[in-house]
Protein backbone atom coordinates (compact mmCIF):
# COMPACT_ATOMS: atom_id res chain seq x y z
CA UNK A 1 0.00 0.00 0.00
CA UNK A 2 2.83 2.40 0.82
CA UNK A 3 4.46 1.58 -2.52
CA UNK A 4 1.19 2.37 -4.30
CA UNK A 5 0.90 5.68 -2.46
CA UNK A 6 4.46 6.50 -3.45
CA UNK A 7 3.66 5.79 -7.10
CA UNK A 8 0.70 8.18 -6.93
CA UNK A 9 2.70 10.92 -5.19
CA UNK A 10 5.46 10.63 -7.81
CA UNK A 11 3.20 12.60 -10.16
CA UNK A 12 2.20 15.28 -7.63
CA UNK A 13 5.06 17.78 -7.80
CA UNK A 14 2.67 20.44 -6.47
CA UNK A 15 2.56 18.50 -3.20
CA UNK A 16 6.16 17.31 -2.91
CA UNK A 17 9.54 18.77 -3.92
CA UNK A 18 10.67 17.63 -7.36
CA UNK A 19 13.62 15.70 -5.92
CA UNK A 20 11.20 13.59 -3.86
CA UNK A 21 9.01 12.94 -6.92
CA UNK A 22 12.06 11.86 -8.92
CA UNK A 23 13.02 9.38 -6.20
CA UNK A 24 9.49 8.02 -5.83
CA UNK A 25 9.35 7.27 -9.57
CA UNK A 26 11.70 4.36 -8.95
CA UNK A 27 8.76 2.63 -7.24
CA UNK A 28 7.12 2.14 -10.64
CA UNK A 29 9.60 -0.40 -11.98
CA UNK A 30 12.52 -0.59 -9.53
CA UNK A 31 10.96 -2.33 -6.54
CA UNK A 32 13.14 -5.19 -5.27
CA UNK A 33 12.28 -8.17 -7.51
CA UNK A 34 11.02 -11.57 -6.48
CA UNK A 35 13.65 -14.34 -6.89
CA UNK A 36 13.44 -16.11 -10.26
CA UNK A 37 12.88 -19.47 -8.57
CA UNK A 38 9.70 -18.10 -7.01
CA UNK A 39 8.56 -16.82 -10.42
CA UNK A 40 9.07 -20.29 -11.92
CA UNK A 41 7.12 -21.89 -9.08
CA UNK A 42 4.25 -19.43 -9.60
CA UNK A 43 4.11 -20.11 -13.33
CA UNK A 44 4.17 -23.88 -12.89
CA UNK A 45 1.42 -23.64 -10.25
CA UNK A 46 -0.73 -21.55 -12.60
CA UNK A 47 -0.24 -23.77 -15.67
CA UNK A 48 0.00 -27.10 -13.88
CA UNK A 49 3.02 -28.17 -15.95
CA UNK A 50 6.73 -27.37 -16.31
CA UNK A 51 7.61 -23.90 -17.57
CA UNK A 52 9.55 -25.39 -20.50
CA UNK A 53 6.33 -26.78 -21.99
CA UNK A 54 4.95 -23.25 -22.27
CA UNK A 55 8.01 -21.06 -22.86
CA UNK A 56 10.95 -21.92 -25.10
CA UNK A 57 12.86 -19.10 -23.37
CA UNK A 58 12.24 -17.25 -20.10
CA UNK A 59 14.78 -14.63 -19.08
CA UNK A 60 15.75 -14.64 -15.43
CA UNK A 61 16.37 -10.91 -15.17
CA UNK A 62 13.06 -9.02 -14.96
CA UNK A 63 12.28 -6.14 -17.32
CA UNK A 64 10.69 -4.34 -14.39
CA UNK A 65 9.45 -5.00 -10.88
CA UNK A 66 6.63 -3.05 -9.23
CA UNK A 67 4.48 -3.33 -6.12
CA UNK A 68 2.06 -5.97 -7.42
CA UNK A 69 3.96 -7.82 -10.13
CA UNK A 70 7.12 -8.11 -12.17
CA UNK A 71 7.63 -8.63 -15.89
CA UNK A 72 9.97 -11.05 -17.67
CA UNK A 73 10.76 -11.34 -21.35
CA UNK A 74 10.03 -14.76 -22.85
CA UNK A 75 9.42 -16.70 -26.05
CA UNK A 76 6.49 -19.07 -26.39
CA UNK A 77 7.00 -22.58 -27.66
CA UNK A 78 5.06 -21.41 -30.71
CA UNK A 79 7.76 -18.80 -31.41
CA UNK A 80 6.18 -15.47 -30.41
CA UNK A 81 8.21 -12.96 -28.36
CA UNK A 82 6.14 -12.08 -25.28
CA UNK A 83 6.27 -10.25 -21.97
CA UNK A 84 5.12 -12.30 -18.99
CA UNK A 85 3.65 -10.36 -16.07
CA UNK A 86 3.60 -12.44 -12.88
CA UNK A 87 1.79 -11.34 -9.73
CA UNK A 88 3.85 -11.31 -6.54
CA UNK A 89 2.94 -14.25 -4.29
CA UNK A 90 0.60 -13.19 -1.51
CA UNK A 91 0.08 -9.69 -2.95
CA UNK A 92 -3.70 -9.91 -2.60
CA UNK A 93 -3.51 -11.14 0.99
CA UNK A 94 -1.06 -8.42 2.05
CA UNK A 95 -3.20 -5.80 0.32
CA UNK A 96 -6.32 -7.08 2.09
CA UNK A 97 -4.53 -6.72 5.43
CA UNK A 98 -3.43 -3.17 4.52
CA UNK A 99 -6.99 -2.25 3.55
CA UNK A 100 -8.36 -3.67 6.82
CA UNK A 101 -5.90 -1.48 8.75
CA UNK A 102 -6.93 1.56 6.69
CA UNK A 103 -10.62 0.78 7.26
CA UNK A 104 -9.96 0.72 11.01
CA UNK A 105 -8.09 4.04 10.84
CA UNK A 106 -10.86 5.62 8.74
CA UNK A 107 -13.53 4.36 11.15
CA UNK A 108 -11.79 5.91 14.16
CA UNK A 109 -10.86 9.11 12.30
CA UNK A 110 -14.49 9.60 11.25
CA UNK A 111 -15.39 10.28 14.91
CA UNK A 112 -13.19 13.38 14.94
CA UNK A 113 -14.12 14.74 11.51
CA UNK A 114 -16.93 17.20 10.99
CA UNK A 115 -19.98 16.16 9.02
CA UNK A 116 -19.14 18.66 6.29
CA UNK A 117 -15.68 17.21 5.67
CA UNK A 118 -15.18 17.24 1.92
CA UNK A 119 -13.36 13.89 1.87
CA UNK A 120 -15.14 10.78 3.07
CA UNK A 121 -12.25 8.58 4.23
CA UNK A 122 -14.38 5.45 4.23
CA UNK A 123 -15.38 6.03 0.61
CA UNK A 124 -11.75 6.64 -0.35
CA UNK A 125 -10.63 3.37 1.26
CA UNK A 126 -13.42 1.38 -0.38
CA UNK A 127 -12.61 2.96 -3.75
CA UNK A 128 -8.95 1.97 -3.30
CA UNK A 129 -9.98 -1.57 -2.44
CA UNK A 130 -12.25 -1.83 -5.48
CA UNK A 131 -9.59 -0.52 -7.86
CA UNK A 132 -6.90 -2.82 -6.40
CA UNK A 133 -9.18 -5.85 -6.64
CA UNK A 134 -9.56 -5.11 -10.33
CA UNK A 135 -5.84 -4.44 -10.70
CA UNK A 136 -4.87 -7.79 -9.14
CA UNK A 137 -7.24 -9.81 -11.34
CA UNK A 138 -4.97 -10.29 -14.34
CA UNK A 139 -7.72 -11.94 -16.39
CA UNK A 140 -9.50 -8.61 -16.26
CA UNK A 141 -6.32 -6.84 -17.37
CA UNK A 142 -6.02 -9.26 -20.30
CA UNK A 143 -9.58 -8.45 -21.35
CA UNK A 144 -8.84 -4.73 -20.98
CA UNK A 145 -5.83 -5.11 -23.29
CA UNK A 146 -7.93 -6.93 -25.89
CA UNK A 147 -10.66 -4.28 -25.70
CA UNK A 148 -8.21 -1.37 -25.89
CA UNK A 149 -6.49 -3.00 -28.88
CA UNK A 150 -9.86 -3.44 -30.62
CA UNK A 151 -10.81 0.23 -30.08
CA UNK A 152 -7.48 1.29 -31.64
CA UNK A 153 -7.43 -1.14 -34.55
CA UNK A 154 -8.06 1.71 -37.00
CA UNK A 155 -5.81 4.22 -35.17
CA UNK A 156 -2.40 4.25 -36.88
CA UNK A 157 -0.21 5.71 -34.11
CA UNK A 158 -1.76 4.44 -30.84
CA UNK A 159 -2.03 0.86 -29.62
CA UNK A 160 -1.26 -1.53 -26.76
CA UNK A 161 0.37 -4.97 -26.48
CA UNK A 162 -2.00 -7.68 -27.67
CA UNK A 163 -2.68 -10.35 -25.03
CA UNK A 164 -2.36 -14.09 -25.59
CA UNK A 165 -5.59 -14.98 -23.80
CA UNK A 166 -4.95 -18.74 -23.81
CA UNK A 167 -1.90 -18.22 -21.56
CA UNK A 168 -3.48 -15.65 -19.21
CA UNK A 169 -4.71 -16.54 -15.73
CA UNK A 170 -5.84 -14.63 -12.65
CA UNK A 171 -2.19 -14.14 -11.64
CA UNK A 172 -0.35 -14.16 -15.01
CA UNK A 173 -0.68 -12.01 -18.13
CA UNK A 174 1.13 -12.95 -21.34
CA UNK A 175 1.23 -10.24 -24.01
CA UNK A 176 3.25 -9.20 -27.03
CA UNK A 177 6.72 -7.95 -26.18
CA UNK A 178 7.24 -4.35 -27.33
CA UNK A 179 10.88 -3.26 -27.36
CA UNK A 180 10.01 0.39 -26.82
CA UNK A 181 11.38 3.44 -25.03
CA UNK A 182 9.49 4.77 -22.03
CA UNK A 183 8.25 8.36 -21.91
CA UNK A 184 10.22 8.45 -18.66
CA UNK A 185 13.40 8.58 -20.79
CA UNK A 186 13.04 11.76 -22.90
CA UNK A 187 16.76 11.87 -23.70
CA UNK A 188 16.65 8.38 -25.24
CA UNK A 189 13.53 9.32 -27.20
CA UNK A 190 15.18 12.46 -28.53
CA UNK A 191 18.32 10.51 -29.46
CA UNK A 192 16.15 7.98 -31.32
CA UNK A 193 14.60 10.80 -33.36
CA UNK A 194 11.20 11.05 -31.67
CA UNK A 195 9.38 14.40 -31.68
CA UNK A 196 8.24 14.94 -28.08
CA UNK A 197 5.71 17.58 -29.08
CA UNK A 198 4.08 15.20 -31.58
CA UNK A 199 4.04 12.39 -29.01
CA UNK A 200 2.41 14.64 -26.40
CA UNK A 201 -0.23 15.94 -28.83
CA UNK A 202 -1.15 12.44 -29.99
CA UNK A 203 -1.37 11.13 -26.42
CA UNK A 204 -3.74 13.95 -25.38
CA UNK A 205 -5.84 13.65 -28.55
CA UNK A 206 -6.21 9.91 -28.08
CA UNK A 207 -6.97 10.30 -24.37
CA UNK A 208 -9.79 12.69 -25.26
CA UNK A 209 -11.08 10.05 -27.70
CA UNK A 210 -10.85 7.35 -25.03
CA UNK A 211 -12.83 9.37 -22.50
CA UNK A 212 -15.32 11.35 -24.60
CA UNK A 213 -15.89 9.07 -27.60
CA UNK A 214 -15.11 5.45 -26.66
CA UNK A 215 -16.05 5.69 -22.99
CA UNK A 216 -13.16 3.33 -22.17
CA UNK A 217 -9.95 4.92 -20.92
CA UNK A 218 -6.62 4.16 -19.25
CA UNK A 219 -7.02 5.27 -15.63
CA UNK A 220 -3.31 5.52 -14.79
CA UNK A 221 -1.52 7.20 -17.74
CA UNK A 222 1.76 8.01 -15.99
CA UNK A 223 5.03 8.08 -17.94
CA UNK A 224 6.00 4.54 -16.94
CA UNK A 225 2.85 3.20 -18.61
CA UNK A 226 3.52 4.73 -22.04
CA UNK A 227 6.27 3.56 -24.41
CA UNK A 228 7.20 4.37 -28.01
CA UNK A 229 8.32 1.95 -30.70
CA UNK A 230 8.64 2.88 -34.34
CA UNK A 231 5.87 5.36 -35.10
CA UNK A 232 3.47 3.88 -32.56
CA UNK A 233 2.74 4.98 -28.99
CA UNK A 234 1.81 2.05 -26.75
CA UNK A 235 -0.26 2.25 -23.57
CA UNK A 236 0.72 -0.59 -21.24
CA UNK A 237 -0.48 -1.88 -17.84
CA UNK A 238 -4.25 -1.65 -18.27
CA UNK A 239 -5.02 -3.04 -14.84
CA UNK A 240 -6.94 0.15 -14.01
CA UNK A 241 -9.40 1.40 -16.63
CA UNK A 242 -12.49 3.60 -16.51
CA UNK A 243 -15.77 3.18 -18.35
CA UNK A 244 -18.13 6.09 -19.03
CA UNK A 245 -21.62 5.72 -20.47
CA UNK A 246 -22.78 7.83 -23.43
CA UNK A 247 -25.06 9.74 -21.03
CA UNK A 248 -22.14 10.67 -18.75
CA UNK A 249 -19.88 11.52 -21.71
CA UNK A 250 -22.46 14.04 -22.90
CA UNK A 251 -22.49 15.63 -19.43
CA UNK A 252 -18.68 15.86 -19.39
CA UNK A 253 -18.80 17.78 -22.66
CA UNK A 254 -21.46 20.11 -21.21
CA UNK A 255 -19.18 20.79 -18.24
CA UNK A 256 -16.30 21.69 -20.54
CA UNK A 257 -18.49 24.06 -22.57
CA UNK A 258 -20.10 25.57 -19.45
CA UNK A 259 -16.72 26.52 -17.99
CA UNK A 260 -15.53 27.83 -21.35
CA UNK A 261 -18.65 30.01 -21.63
CA UNK A 262 -18.56 31.09 -17.99
CA UNK A 263 -22.12 29.75 -17.63
CA UNK A 264 -22.60 28.89 -13.94
CA UNK A 265 -26.26 27.71 -14.16
CA UNK A 266 -25.34 25.37 -17.03
CA UNK A 267 -22.40 24.01 -14.99
CA UNK A 268 -24.68 23.44 -11.98
CA UNK A 269 -27.30 21.67 -14.13
CA UNK A 270 -24.62 19.39 -15.60
CA UNK A 271 -23.29 18.48 -12.15
CA UNK A 272 -26.80 17.82 -10.86
CA UNK A 273 -27.40 15.47 -13.80
CA UNK A 274 -24.14 13.75 -12.91
CA UNK A 275 -24.78 13.68 -9.19
CA UNK A 276 -25.56 10.78 -6.96
CA UNK A 277 -26.58 12.61 -3.80
CA UNK A 278 -25.78 11.04 -0.46
CA UNK A 279 -28.93 12.60 0.95
CA UNK A 280 -32.19 14.03 -0.35
CA UNK A 281 -31.52 16.18 -3.43
CA UNK A 282 -34.38 18.45 -2.39
CA UNK A 283 -32.35 19.45 0.68
CA UNK A 284 -29.51 20.80 -1.44
CA UNK A 285 -28.94 24.52 -0.86
CA UNK A 286 -29.07 25.57 -4.53
CA UNK A 287 -28.21 29.19 -3.75
CA UNK A 288 -25.01 28.26 -1.92
CA UNK A 289 -24.13 25.70 -4.60
CA UNK A 290 -24.48 28.31 -7.35
CA UNK A 291 -22.48 30.84 -5.32
CA UNK A 292 -19.64 28.34 -4.86
CA UNK A 293 -19.66 27.48 -8.56
CA UNK A 294 -19.43 31.20 -9.37
CA UNK A 295 -16.03 31.25 -7.64
CA UNK A 296 -14.78 28.33 -9.74
CA UNK A 297 -16.01 29.89 -12.97
CA UNK A 298 -14.48 33.24 -11.99
CA UNK A 299 -11.15 31.54 -11.25
CA UNK A 300 -10.92 29.34 -14.33
CA UNK A 301 -13.17 30.70 -17.08
CA UNK A 302 -11.20 33.95 -17.30
CA UNK A 303 -7.90 32.08 -17.64
CA UNK A 304 -6.31 31.60 -21.04
CA UNK A 305 -6.45 27.98 -22.17
CA UNK A 306 -2.67 27.78 -22.27
CA UNK A 307 -2.53 28.77 -18.58
CA UNK A 308 -5.47 26.70 -17.32
CA UNK A 309 -4.53 24.10 -14.71
CA UNK A 310 -7.07 21.42 -15.60
CA UNK A 311 -5.95 19.24 -12.70
CA UNK A 312 -6.65 22.02 -10.21
CA UNK A 313 -9.98 22.72 -11.93
CA UNK A 314 -11.19 19.12 -11.75
CA UNK A 315 -9.99 18.76 -8.15
CA UNK A 316 -11.82 21.97 -7.17
CA UNK A 317 -14.98 20.75 -8.89
CA UNK A 318 -14.97 17.37 -7.12
CA UNK A 319 -14.16 19.03 -3.77
CA UNK A 320 -16.97 21.56 -4.21
CA UNK A 321 -19.49 18.87 -5.10
CA UNK A 322 -18.60 16.90 -1.96
CA UNK A 323 -18.76 20.04 0.16
CA UNK A 324 -22.36 20.53 -0.99
CA UNK A 325 -23.17 16.89 -0.22
CA UNK A 326 -23.30 15.96 -3.91
CA UNK A 327 -21.42 12.72 -4.57
CA UNK A 328 -20.20 12.37 -8.15
CA UNK A 329 -19.87 8.91 -9.71
CA UNK A 330 -16.55 7.22 -8.93
CA UNK A 331 -15.65 7.18 -12.63
CA UNK A 332 -15.55 11.00 -12.55
CA UNK A 333 -12.96 11.04 -9.77
CA UNK A 334 -11.05 8.33 -11.66
CA UNK A 335 -11.12 10.52 -14.78
CA UNK A 336 -10.00 13.52 -12.72
CA UNK A 337 -7.04 11.57 -11.33
CA UNK A 338 -6.15 10.41 -14.83
CA UNK A 339 -6.19 13.98 -16.13
CA UNK A 340 -4.03 15.18 -13.22
CA UNK A 341 -1.55 12.38 -13.93
CA UNK A 342 -1.49 13.17 -17.65
CA UNK A 343 -1.05 16.86 -16.95
CA UNK A 344 1.92 16.10 -14.70
CA UNK A 345 3.46 13.97 -17.47
CA UNK A 346 3.09 16.78 -20.01
CA UNK A 347 4.36 19.46 -17.62
CA UNK A 348 7.55 17.47 -17.01
CA UNK A 349 8.38 16.08 -20.44
CA UNK A 350 6.34 18.10 -22.99
CA UNK A 351 5.59 21.52 -21.45
CA UNK A 352 4.85 23.09 -24.83
CA UNK A 353 1.85 20.78 -25.39
CA UNK A 354 -1.45 22.49 -24.45
CA UNK A 355 -3.71 19.76 -23.12
CA UNK A 356 -6.82 21.92 -22.60
CA UNK A 357 -6.55 23.44 -26.08
CA UNK A 358 -6.35 19.98 -27.70
CA UNK A 359 -9.29 18.62 -25.68
CA UNK A 360 -11.45 21.70 -26.37
CA UNK A 361 -10.69 21.46 -30.10
CA UNK A 362 -11.55 17.74 -29.99
CA UNK A 363 -14.92 18.46 -28.36
CA UNK A 364 -15.74 21.21 -30.86
CA UNK A 365 -14.73 19.01 -33.80
CA UNK A 366 -16.67 16.04 -32.51
CA UNK A 367 -19.71 18.21 -31.76
CA UNK A 368 -19.84 19.32 -35.39
CA UNK A 369 -19.66 15.75 -36.74
CA UNK A 370 -22.37 13.44 -38.02
CA UNK A 371 -22.12 11.19 -34.99
CA UNK A 372 -22.89 14.10 -32.67
CA UNK A 373 -25.87 15.13 -34.80
CA UNK A 374 -27.20 11.59 -34.56
CA UNK A 375 -26.72 11.57 -30.78
CA UNK A 376 -28.41 14.97 -30.54
CA UNK A 377 -31.38 13.78 -32.62
CA UNK A 378 -31.76 10.70 -30.42
CA UNK A 379 -31.49 12.86 -27.28
CA UNK A 380 -34.13 15.28 -28.60
CA UNK A 381 -36.41 12.36 -29.41
CA UNK A 382 -36.02 10.93 -25.89
CA UNK A 383 -36.59 14.34 -24.29
CA UNK A 384 -39.62 15.00 -26.50
CA UNK A 385 -41.12 11.68 -25.48
CA UNK A 386 -40.51 12.44 -21.80
CA UNK A 387 -41.96 15.95 -22.25
CA UNK A 388 -45.11 14.59 -23.95
CA UNK A 389 -45.58 11.98 -21.23
CA UNK A 390 -45.01 14.63 -18.56
CA UNK A 391 -47.53 16.98 -20.20
CA UNK A 392 -50.21 14.27 -20.26
CA UNK A 393 -49.52 13.41 -16.63
CA UNK A 394 -49.61 17.11 -15.68
CA UNK A 395 -52.99 17.51 -17.41
CA UNK A 396 -54.32 14.48 -15.54
CA UNK A 397 -53.04 15.81 -12.19
CA UNK A 398 -54.48 19.27 -12.95
CA UNK A 399 -57.89 17.76 -13.57
CA UNK A 400 -57.70 15.84 -10.28
CA UNK A 401 -56.61 18.99 -8.42
CA UNK A 402 -59.54 20.93 -9.92
CA UNK A 403 -62.04 18.32 -8.77
CA UNK A 404 -60.54 18.27 -5.26
CA UNK A 405 -60.59 22.08 -5.12
CA UNK A 406 -64.30 22.25 -5.99
CA UNK A 407 -65.03 19.69 -3.25
CA UNK A 408 -62.94 21.49 -0.63
CA UNK A 409 -60.50 18.56 -0.41
CA UNK A 410 -57.36 20.33 -1.66
CA UNK A 411 -54.60 20.97 0.86
CA UNK A 412 -51.42 22.91 0.10
CA UNK A 413 -48.12 22.34 1.89
CA UNK A 414 -45.50 25.05 1.51
CA UNK A 415 -41.78 24.90 2.23
CA UNK A 416 -39.43 27.85 2.60
CA UNK A 417 -36.08 27.10 0.96
CA UNK A 418 -33.04 28.93 2.20
CA UNK A 419 -30.16 28.83 4.55
CA UNK A 420 -30.78 26.84 7.73
CA UNK A 421 -28.90 29.49 9.69
CA UNK A 422 -31.26 32.23 8.49
CA UNK A 423 -34.31 30.18 9.47
CA UNK A 424 -32.70 29.43 12.84
CA UNK A 425 -32.10 33.15 13.46
CA UNK A 426 -35.73 33.95 12.59
CA UNK A 427 -36.88 31.24 15.01
CA UNK A 428 -34.71 32.76 17.75
CA UNK A 429 -36.23 36.20 17.18
CA UNK A 430 -39.75 34.79 17.42
CA UNK A 431 -38.85 32.91 20.63
CA UNK A 432 -37.47 36.09 22.26
CA UNK A 433 -40.54 38.10 21.26
CA UNK A 434 -42.78 35.41 22.75
CA UNK A 435 -40.77 35.41 25.96
CA UNK A 436 -40.94 39.22 26.17
CA UNK A 437 -44.74 39.04 25.90
CA UNK A 438 -44.86 36.42 28.66
CA UNK A 439 -42.64 38.59 30.92
CA UNK A 440 -44.78 41.67 30.29
CA UNK A 441 -47.89 39.64 31.09
CA UNK A 442 -46.38 38.44 34.36
CA UNK A 443 -45.46 41.99 35.41
CA UNK A 444 -48.95 43.31 34.59
CA UNK A 445 -50.71 40.35 36.21
CA UNK A 446 -48.53 40.57 39.34
CA UNK A 447 -49.25 44.29 39.62
CA UNK A 448 -53.01 43.65 39.50
CA UNK A 449 -52.68 40.95 42.20
CA UNK A 450 -50.49 43.25 44.35
CA UNK A 451 -52.80 46.25 44.35
CA UNK A 452 -55.89 44.06 44.76
CA UNK A 453 -54.29 42.50 47.90
CA UNK A 454 -55.35 39.02 46.83
CA UNK A 455 -54.71 36.52 49.60
CA UNK A 456 -52.63 34.91 50.92
CA UNK A 457 -50.79 37.99 52.19
CA UNK A 458 -47.57 37.87 54.25
CA UNK A 459 -46.14 41.03 55.81
CA UNK A 460 -48.59 43.00 53.69
CA UNK A 461 -47.34 41.51 50.42
CA UNK A 462 -49.58 39.19 48.34
CA UNK A 463 -47.65 35.92 47.86
CA UNK A 464 -48.95 35.30 44.32
CA UNK A 465 -47.98 38.84 43.25
CA UNK A 466 -44.50 38.43 44.77
CA UNK A 467 -43.94 35.10 42.98
CA UNK A 468 -45.14 36.65 39.73
CA UNK A 469 -42.67 39.57 40.07
CA UNK A 470 -39.81 37.19 40.95
CA UNK A 471 -40.57 34.93 37.97
CA UNK A 472 -40.83 37.89 35.59
CA UNK A 473 -37.51 39.30 36.90
CA UNK A 474 -35.74 35.95 36.49
CA UNK A 475 -37.06 35.52 32.96
CA UNK A 476 -36.16 39.09 32.05
CA UNK A 477 -32.59 38.63 33.29
CA UNK A 478 -32.29 35.38 31.33
CA UNK A 479 -33.64 37.01 28.17
CA UNK A 480 -31.27 39.96 28.58
CA UNK A 481 -28.32 37.60 29.04
CA UNK A 482 -29.29 35.67 25.87
CA UNK A 483 -29.61 38.88 23.84
CA UNK A 484 -26.22 40.07 25.11
CA UNK A 485 -24.55 36.74 24.20
CA UNK A 486 -26.02 36.82 20.69
CA UNK A 487 -24.86 40.40 20.18
CA UNK A 488 -21.32 39.31 21.15
CA UNK A 489 -21.48 36.42 18.65
CA UNK A 490 -20.83 33.73 21.29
Amino acid sequence: MFVKMGQILANRSELLPQAYCDELRHLRTDVEPVPFSVVRDCLEAEYGKPVERVFALLEERPLGSASLAQVHRARLVTGEDVAVKVQRPGAQQVMAQDIDIMRSIARHAARFMKGGQFIDLKDVVEELWQSFREETNFLMEARNLAEFHAFHREVPNISCPQPHIEYCTEHVVVMDYIDGISIDAPDRLAAAGFDMRRIGSEIVEDYATQVLDDGFFHADPHAGNIICHGDVIYFIDLGMVGRISSHDRAILKDIIFAVGEGNTPKLKDALMRFAVSRGDVSELDHTTFLSDLDFIVADFASTDLKDLDIGAFLTSLVTLARKNNVELPSVVTMFARGMVTLEGLLAEHMPEVNMVDIISAHVRRESAGVGHLKETAESVARQSRRALTGSLEAAEHLGLASRMLTRGQLKINTQVLGSEQVLKNIGGIVDRLSMAIVIAGLFIGSSVVYYAKIEPVIFGIPVIGFLGYASALALALGLGREIWRNSRGS
